[in-house]
């Protein structure tokens, strides 16, 4: 994605605008000097081939009867007849597909868990317009049954966002599935950019307005988005003045902070937008301001803009055929997704549901299918780069996972079929090659909110 310099900013690094978790050079090492900082650890691993499988290689390839290995938690190799290291796990590959592990761009598991009530709808925070101080993390609970359910969907990285009852809703923040984790910390991915969220139409404008305050119109989102940014270009220059020696730095704002993270360019900005005339709005705030949007989240009519998303270098992540809930989604259609593909733009799949995630495999098949019924040839080696490496790119994740590329981490789903086809299950996922999950074995232990049903069913 090309970075559109700013004449105003230029932030100190320790003055800490990105907040994201600053990567050791070891994932096995916990940095201290980054509050909340990752203390993600990768499970331990063994070499591992698997021998003879199907394998989409994230970037559009398909290679039949193709090795991959596994080794130190990286991707070591793919090819045919690759030689196993002493001591490796063999895995037969022999009608099975492999893939790299699915990234959703748009969760809210674990601020919306499951089981679903007010106790843990920790997504929204609505009480003001702009809550850009807030960060989604610090609601989180590790516990949510629904991580389980995603890897099991061959989930192997999924970013949580705020909600979008807000026009600035808060940071979110990329987390690997640790099923043994007790704080969010443990899930952080490694050096993954923070985000800061944001919302345009029908949702702020109806919070607020029913309060008889400002925004309540399209109109007056825009003004709201216009004078935050302005507001955070004055707080940036007086920071960058204080560096320069030119007086004293301003008082710690969390809401400014987190504005002049993304318009220093630390902050990545996901936008939750459905309409193609809001989406071309919000591309003329970001050049009035000086900043970079990774992508439209929802983005229903991204297929009327494909070309304006290619040129600007702005992704979509989009579901395959929700439309028509509200009237900003009325003019969705089923081949949004192939279309800006076809663009040359970047599109995803996401789900924005605890449901959705545990099949994006069979909403990304969909896509491809109302694709080719329109007459676009588009594989199904292509089709997953919706799901890996697009994603990653959205998130600035691209250079450690999302495709098979050696050197990128091993995150890996061994597939019954063709994970296109509604048949096929995930019988083993890898995350930086460490088998976490196996479809048939017990969890030992088992989640702590599962007990009861887990040791019932054994039971019986």
């Amino acid at each position: 994605m090309r970075l559109r310099a700013h004449p105003f900013i230029a932030l100190a690094a320790g003055l800490g605008l990105a907040a994201c978790a600053t990567t050791p050079a070891s994932d096995t090492q916990t940095q201290t000097a980054t509050p909340f900082a990752s203390t993600y650890r990768p499970a331990p691993s063994v070499p591992t081939l698997i021998r003879g499988a199907t394998v989409f290689d994230g970037e559009g390839g398909e290679f039949a009867n193709a090795d991959v290995l596994m080794q130190d938690g990286r991707i070591s190799a793919v090819g045919a007849n690759l030689a196993a290291p002493e001591g490796a796990a063999i895995i037969d590959g022999a009608g099975r597909f492999v893939t790299p592990g699915i990234i959703d761009a748009h969760s809210h598991l674990g601020v919306y868990p499951s089981p679903s009530i007010n106790a843990t709808s920790d997504g929204n925070e609505m009480t003001q317009p702009n809550t850009a101080e807030v960060w989604a993390e610090h609601s989180v609970w590790p516990q949510d049954p629904g991580f389980l359910r995603a890897v099991a969907g061959g989930i192997t990285t999924l970013h949580i966002l705020p909600g979008s009852g807000n026009l600035f809703g808060g940071r979110g923040v990329t987390l690997r599935p640790v099923l043994e984790a007790v704080t969010v910390q443990e899930m952080k991915f490694p050096g993954a950019p923070q985000s800061l969220k944001m919302a345009c139409g029908e949702n702020p404008a109806r919070v607020y307005g029913g309060r008889n305050t400002s925004p309540a119109t399209g109109m007056g989102n825009v003004a709201v988005y216009r004078q935050a940014w302005a507001n955070a270009q004055r707080y940036a220059r007086r920071l960058e003045r204080a560096e320069n020696g030119e007086g004293d730095p301003p008082d710690r704002d969390l809401e400014l902070e987190t504005m002049a993270g993304v318009l220093n360019g630390d902050i990545r900005l996901q936008w939750h937008c459905y309409r193609a005339d809001e989406m071309a709005n919000a591309i003329e705030i970001s050049h009035e301001f000086g900043f970079e949007i990774a992508a439209f989240h929802h983005a229903v009519e991204s297929y009327k803009i494909a070309d304006l998303l290619r040129e600007e270098g702005i992704c979509s992540a989009m579901w395959a055929d929700w439309w028509g809930f509200k009237i900003e989604a009325y003019d969705g259609i089923r081949e949004n997704i192939p279309f800006v593909h076809e663009a040359g733009a970047c599109a995803i799949v996401h789900s924005d549901s605890e449901v959705g995630i545990q099949r994006l495999n069979q909403e990304a098949a969909k896509a491809m299918a109302d694709g080719n019924r329109a007459g676009l040839d588009i594989t199904r080696a292509e089709a997953w780069t919706w799901l890996s490496r697009n994603p990653a790119r959205a998130l600035g994740i691209e250079e450690e996972t999302g495709t098979l590329t050696p050197g990128r981490r091993a995150d890996v789903v061994v597939w019954s079929g063709d994970p296109l086809s509604s048949y096929a299950v995930a019988e083993r996922v890898y995350m930086d090659g460490a088998l976490i999950y196996e479809r048939g074995a017990d969890r030992d232990p088992p989640s702590d909110f599962e007990l009861g049903q887990t040791y019932t069913e054994r039971a019986q």
